[in-house]
């Protein structure tokens, strides 16, 4: 289920007041203007001069450079700029550089309820730090039923039908030093081109359900370390019955193949279940093979230039 994020001005100011040295100069009506995953790449507001745009067409950055353009402009120039600069499109302005707000900047907030903002930080690092902010706060969102844990310092999703045995794996993991990050409900945001980053709802943090013991707090249980905030997502391993298994199982690797997930594709892993196998120790095998596969180290595929030399040998 794809969700739609959204970010108000006020909660943007709110977030990022203290460490960009944000103060509210006009347009206080404006808190309730919003950015949205879906306008990340509108275009349709015209820039003035060379003005650096931390969201495009949505933030306007004026720093030293910027404000030194404006001063520069006739009075009619100056008014016609305001004009393309503040419209419906706009979502807030930021003067940085420690640089004074020019009346007509003032005057044009208030009277459009456009927030204006200004910074005691070079405009280069606001730019960079509401840059980030905004990449995460918007990123595509989607929950994902699993348990999510962070094994030998990788992201694991592992998935399976109810009653497979999730949470009594993801249990024996943490007692053998690996850490939770989510159960049942795993939030996932595209934050890079390649990369999903995993964390729990608010709501669930912490907690793990295991039949016959009900609800834990593995936090409480085990410590700071058995928990973890957030991880990046790198593997999938999915639980099934043997007599779900499509087609028979591959004797020299395991079952590999890839899920898309936000049109990004995630190595998946197949691991049978069956009464007697350790499953702890299969799924941490599993992420130790997907690191080295990774580094290029393939032991099904060094076997087979085994056997191909051997049999080339003898011929």
């Amino acid at each position: 289920m794809e969700t739609v994020s959204i970010v108000s001005i006020g909660k943007l100011f709110h977030d990022n007041a203290e460490s960009l040295g944000l103060s509210w100069v006009a347009g206080q009506e404006g808190a309730d203007r919003t950015l949205t995953s879906e306008s990340l790449h509108k275009s349709t507001l015209s820039p003035i001069g060379h003005l650096n745009l931390v969201h495009p067409n949505r933030i306007q950055m004026l720093g030293s450079p910027e404000m030194d353009y404006l001063r520069k402009l006739s009075v009619d120039a100056l008014h016609e700029a305001m004009g393309h600069l503040f419209t419906d499109e706009l979502a807030a302005i930021v003067v940085a550089d420690r640089e004074t707000v020019l009346p007509i900047l003032r005057e044009s907030a208030v009277k459009t309820g456009s927030p204006l903002f200004s910074s005691t930080h070079p405009s280069p690092d606001v730019l960079l730090h509401l840059g980030h902010y905004l990449t995460q706060s918007l990123a595509e969102t989607t929950l994902v039923h699993g348990v999510f844990l962070e094994v030998n310092g990788l992201g694991v999703l592992v998935k399976g039908q109810a009653a497979v045995g999730k949470s009594e794996l993801a249990l024996e993991l943490v007692t053998r030093g690996h850490r939770l990050v989510a159960d049942d409900a795993v939030e996932l945001r595209h934050v890079a081109p390649d990369t999903l980053e995993g964390a729990c709802p608010e709501l669930l943090r912490d907690f793990l359900e295991v039949r016959g013991l009900g609800i834990l707090n593995i936090r409480t249980l085990f410590g700071e370390t058995a928990v973890k905030l957030k991880k990046n997502l790198k593997l999938i391993v999915e639980l099934v019955n043997p007599d779900e298994s499509a087609g028979p199982i591959n004797r020299l690797e395991m079952e590999a193949s890839r899920t898309r997930i936000l049109d990004v594709e995630i190595p998946t892993v197949r691991i049978p279940v069956a009464a007697g196998r350790n499953l702890a120790v299969l799924l941490e095998v599993a992420v130790r093979s997907h690191i080295l596969k990774s580094r290029g180290i393939n032991p099904a595929a060094e076997l087979m230039a085994r056997q191909q030399s051997l049999m080339q040998g003898e011929s």
